[in-house]
């Protein structure tokens, strides 16, 4: 039985006669920023704790209903996510499949790293697999790869790493857009920079 997270508004007095207000996920959910799970977002939203006036109580109820309405955006997107979490057949698709596809509507340079793609997962890969040590994988090969084209020998030139890294970065990106991918891997990973070349 798969549990959908419940996102409550809470309150927390805090110093200077205020009231902090804050989300609260049950059960916890993954920080994006930090990849910890996390059951606390705080808004940066206060209230007053013993409002003295018409005016105060205003505040305090304009600041409510505007935390309360990103409690509700917060639990449309957990529920979005979870529901795509859910389609197991879509993470179970074939990821090189989808990257041919992207490849013909492309340049060149796609094909060039859908080559070196192939070869670093051994001519398999499902979405699933597009976990962040696998595609930091990737970026380690790049930086080592030996040419594909025209029968040439040797290793391709850094800025052509750094291209070919940073076209698989966009279709990663693509990916995730298009709601293949649960998240945004591109958020874990470095690129390479680029070297001038005199």
């Amino acid at each position: 039985m798969n549990t959908c997270t419940k996102v409550f508004l809470r309150q927390k007095a805090i110093s200077g006669g205020r009231i902090s207000l804050y989300l609260d996920f049950y059960p916890a959910i993954r920080n994006p920023h930090t990849n910890r799970m996390s059951r606390r977002e705080t808004l940066g939203i206060y209230i007053y704790a013993s409002p003295k006036n018409e005016r105060e109580r205003q505040f305090n109820s304009s600041m409510l209903e505007k935390a309360e309405a990103i409690r509700c955006r917060r639990f449309e997107q957990l529920l979005n996510e979870q529901f795509d979490f859910l389609d197991k057949e879509k993470l179970r698709m074939d990821f090189l499949a989808y990257f041919k596809q992207k490849c013909r509507q492309k340049y060149q340079k796609w094909d060039c790293v859908l080559r070196h793609f192939e070869i670093y997962c051994k001519g398999m890969c499902r979405f699933c697999d597009l976990t962040v040590d696998f595609c930091k994988g990737f970026r380690t090969y790049l930086l080592s790869a030996q040419r594909q084209r025209n029968n040439g020998k040797g290793p391709i030139s850094h800025n052509s790493a750094a291209g070919y890294w940073s076209t698989f970065r966009a279709l990663l990106k693509m990916a995730y857009q298009e709601k293949y991918l649960r998240e945004n891997v591109n958020d874990f990973l470095e690129k390479i920079e680029w070297k001038e070349v005199k």
